[in-house]
């Protein structure tokens, strides 16, 4: 037996140690615009709190059979899930130590210095956060356990953070002042967000899933479709709510109607109209793998029962098509959420107008205030279709048979 290092994980832990020694951990400005003094993690960290990194170069080697591979289990399999289980907790740890630090040490500059000084969390702060959580999903894939287990495992990564939030730790960091300034602006503009994802998502559906049934049905249709939808993907997001603009201004001013029902060139309207294009490759594609999978027994078996094309279609085919379809609607959901940000330069509105307010201000601060939920939301959107994906799939069916292989035939019977 032999002592082996997990390399991605070597890693990713010489780069937090990189990051906790060469880049700032905070930084103090006078004012919410400036940058200010970069604080590092060595000048607010005890002496002794470089010991806590330890526990983690020691979980990062574990026992091997001699000549064998880190990814072969080892003799005492328990063991070796109970050290894999066991980074994860610590690094939720970890990450709720580092913000009670910067914390801490913004509490301490609030009292010694003037009301405008903010203490904003620096880029070593960001790096650590972002390498700890890589460390996590690393381990939360080699734990043998089922797909809502490993991620109560990484909601577990946060909740020790969350808490300290919730208790009002860190109140005195930039970034929670600039949540408590614009906290009715702040919600307004979440729920707004999830309006706008909401309502080029259903559109997309009702448009996606009738255009793969008839991709089923006729196999000229994909010839002209996914080319143009693929042409769609390739048009910057900004460049294609100005091609909108204009043609929907003109259709405002031909029909009053359509401006009564809010219809206009700036707004929801090429909002939503764009997201709805963007999303349509994704579900029409999983879409026509999905239905192309379902066996023609079944389908046989529901013509023989006098069910209708509608009935199967609903009732056997899509159904059936679900673990391939699921995977598609998931990387449409995730892209819709991160691309309506920019709708806000097209007066949509959302977490984006105050991630560009915060551009436009050179306030760093209300940047992520609008950046971090739109990164919270797709992390959520991601892990709920996951969960759906699991629950949906028959066994012996992975998560990878759906969303990798169908896709990429069909992929290449386009091509």
């Amino acid at each position: 037996m032999r002592l082996q290092v997990h390399p991605v994980l070597a890693v990713c832990a010489l780069l937090g140690l990189g990051a906790a020694w060469l880049l700032p951990l905070l930084r103090v400005a006078p004012n919410r615009l400036m940058s200010g003094e970069p604080v590092y993690l060595a000048s607010v960290l005890p002496g002794w709190g470089w010991s806590l990194v330890l526990p983690v170069f020691v979980l990062l080697i574990q026992p091997s059979s001699t000549g064998g591979t880190f990814n072969k289990q080892p003799p005492n399999a328990i063991s070796s899930q109970l050290r894999v289980a066991a980074l994860p907790l610590l690094m939720a740890l970890g990450l709720a130590s580092l913000f009670w630090l910067a914390a801490t040490h913004a509490q301490q500059v609030a009292q010694t210095q003037s009301s405008l000084t903010r203490t904003s969390l620096g880029a070593g702060f960001w790096c650590l956060v972002a390498l700890a959580w890589l460390m996590s999903l690393d381990a939360v894939q080699r734990l043998s356990a089922s797909s809502t287990a490993r991620s109560g495992v990484l909601a577990l990564v946060a909740a020790p953070t969350l808490l300290l939030l919730a208790l009002g730790v860190g109140k005195d960091l930039s970034l929670l002042k600039e949540y408590v300034n614009r906290e009715e602006v702040f919600w307004l503009a979440l729920l707004r967000h999830l309006q706008i994802v909401a309502t080029a998502i259903v559109p997309s559906i009702l448009l996606g899933l009738p255009l793969a049934w008839a991709c089923t049905r006729r196999a000229g249709l994909r010839q002209w479709l996914f080319p143009l939808l693929n042409i769609v993907q390739t048009v910057p997001s900004i460049a294609l709510f100005g091609l909108l603009m204009a043609p929907l201004a003109w259709l405002a001013l031909q029909f009053p109607g359509l401006a009564k029902a809010g219809v206009s060139g700036v707004g929801l309207a090429p909002a939503v109209l764009a997201l709805v294009l963007y999303s349509l490759l994704p579900i029409v594609r999983s879409g026509l793998a999905g239905l192309e999978q379902v066996p023609v027994a079944a389908k046989t078996a529901a013509l023989a029962m006098g069910m209708s094309e509608r009935q199967i279609f609903w009732q056997v085919q899509l159904p059936l098509a679900l673990p391939v379809l699921l995977p598609g609607l998931r990387a449409a959901v995730v892209q819709t959420i991160g691309l309506t940000a920019v709708t806000a330069l097209v007066g949509a509105g959302g977490l984006g107008s105050l991630m560009f307010d915060g551009l436009f201000s050179a306030a760093n601060d209300l940047v992520l205030l609008g950046v971090l939920p739109i990164v919270l939301l797709a992390m959520l959107a991601d892990a709920l279709f996951k969960a759906m994906i699991a629950w949906v799939q028959p066994i012996g069916f992975s998560e990878a048979d759906a969303s990798a292989t169908p896709l990429a035939q069909v992929s290449g019977r386009i091509r």
